[in-house]
Order: C-alpha cells, then structure tokens, then sequence
C-alpha cells in the first residue's frame, strides 16, 4: 500500500488519478493554492510531512502540476519555467533528501516533432517553443537530482476535468454547423482515466522492489490519428455526423507556439517493464464516454 503525494491535484490528471487510487491508499492531492512547487519550504514540508507520516505504508510523490499554456508560455516565460523546470527540481531534491521516489509527468512537447516513426525514450529532446523548452528542463532536473526518479511522457491528454479538445469539440459542435480541425498534427490521444491506472500501477513499481529500468518512459493511448481524425470521433461518440468536421492545414490557424507535426511516442521501455499498456485511442475513447459522457456532452 502507498501514501501518495500528487501536487497539481486539481488538474485533470492529478483529479483523475486520486479518484482511481486503490483502497487502502492514501492519497494528499493539494492544487496550487494549497501546494506551490516553486515554493522551496513548502516542498520540503510537504515531502517531509508525507514521508514521516506514511506508517507503515510506501510513500511515493507523482508530479502532475504543470503550467500547461503553451501559447501564453512564449510570452509568460519566467512562470513557465518556475513551474516546469523549477517546481520539478524542488520537488527532486525534497525526494531525495528524504528517500522518496518520484514520478514525473512530462510531455511530447520535449521533441521537434519532425519525425516520421515514433520518438523513443532514448531520443534527445529539442523542443521548438517555451513550453516544451521548461519541459525538457524539468525533465533534465528531475533525473540528474540523485532522487530515484521516473519520467513519464504523454500527449493530447483529455478528460472528464478541467479544459481539453474532447471537451472544446461538444461545446464547438453545439453552436457550428460544421468545424475546420487541422489534419497535418499526428499524435495519440490519452484519456486521463487510463493514464492514471498507468501511473498508479508506475508507483507500485517504483515502491517495489522490481522498478523499471528505464528512467524515462512513455505512456500515452494505442495507435495514432490527427486532431481531425480525432474531432470526427468525438462527434460520433457525442452521436453526431462527423461529416460536419472538415479538414484544413496547420498555417490556416497560426498559433504563438508551434505545435509538433508530429508526436507520437514508443512505449517500448514501458512494456519491456512489463506495465500495462495503455488502450488503443478510439476504444479508450468509447471507455472515457461511457464513464464520464455527461461531463464531455455539457463542458461548461
């Protein structure tokens, strides 16, 4: 049995994953206002604090707190970083003074996204924008900190909390007649409720004696389609004519940040670990309608 701490507990992710936590878990989930992982003394007493008071259970801290505006990220930098690169290196150095593993989100921002296979663990990032610059960052911090640490990237996260495309698509789709969603970004959309089973079967692992080998390790939905692809399904999961999606090209919608043409990523370290793999996208995304339609049919 584990006593987790997730700092960015009020995000989707970190929402999703202190629902999923088995019986017998304890799990602190604090958001920013009650855990600010730039705050040097609040990390330590928090890792301290979970760390003395864990009992007779593991203690294991999984990073879910980003600053995830990867736009406002070009011009809001200085924040960016702190919360990426900064927050993750505090949160390191608290784990590894008091013995703790650590389990780190990442993303697939960390690459150029020019590739044409997917991006294995082992490739070296070079991100094109800020966003995935304090990214890469925090990743670099984490795993150079001494603590045992895990990263784990993923992509195109959606879920029942917080703002994603799922949920852009249903509110779109109530008021247009028809959506132009570009077709030229490949990635592999992940919902946040298999995600955080992964993570969570990660922090057994890790809390274990047979953790991976791999300190970096990818995790995101099977397969591979392109936010168009993926805006069609939506509106078939929401029972609409996905015809009313049409297709257009990247420099149609110019962004402040670049986005990856491509970002899809191997899970080899994952299943050679002998993790569960993640489903393939479209069934995940049945799964996440059936759990959670009411929250992606009114996203307000």
């Amino acid at each position: 049995m584990l006593a987790l701490l997730v700092p960015g507990g009020n995000g989707q992710l970190g929402r999703e994953l202190a629902a999923r936590a088995p019986a017998g878990y304890e799990v602190r989930a604090p958001g920013s206002a009650e855990l600010d992982i730039t705050n040097a003394g609040a990390v330590i007493e928090a890792v301290k604090s979970l760390a003395e008071g864990a009992g007779s259970l593991v203690p294991v801290v999984v990073n879910t707190a980003a600053y995830t505006a990867v736009d406002a990220a070009e011009t809001d930098t200085t924040r960016a970083f702190a919360v990426n690169a900064d927050g993750p290196r505090l949160l390191a150095a608290a784990c590894s003074a008091h013995g703790v593993p650590l389990v780190h989100v990442s993303t697939d921002y960390v690459f150029a996204g020019d590739a044409d296979h997917p991006y294995a663990e082992s490739d070296p990032p070079a991100p094109r924008g800020a966003y995935g610059a304090t990214k890469a960052a925090g990743e670099e911090a984490v795993l150079g900190s001494g603590a045992r640490a895990w990263v784990v990237r993923t992509a195109w996260v959606y879920g029942a909390h917080g703002r994603n495309f799922v949920k852009t698509m249903a509110r779109l789709a109530a008021s247009r007649d028809t959506l132009t969603v570009v077709d030229d970004q490949r990635g592999s959309p992940t919902w946040t409720g298999d995600l955080a089973d992964g993570l969570l079967e990660l922090a057994g692992r890790v809390a274990g004696d047979s953790p991976p080998e791999s300190t970096i390790l990818h995790a995101t939905g099977g397969g591979e389609t392109t936010w168009y692809e993926f805006a069609g399904a939506v509106f078939e999961e929401l029972g609409l004519d996905p015809a009313r999606v049409r297709p257009c090209k990247s420099e149609e919608y110019p962004t402040p940040a670049p986005r990856p043409a491509y970002s899809v990523l191997s899970d080899a370290a994952w299943r050679a670990a002998g993790l569960t793999p993640l489903r393939p996208w479209r069934e995940a995304l049945a799964a996440a309608f059936a759990v959670d339609g009411a929250a992606f049919r009114d996203p307000a």
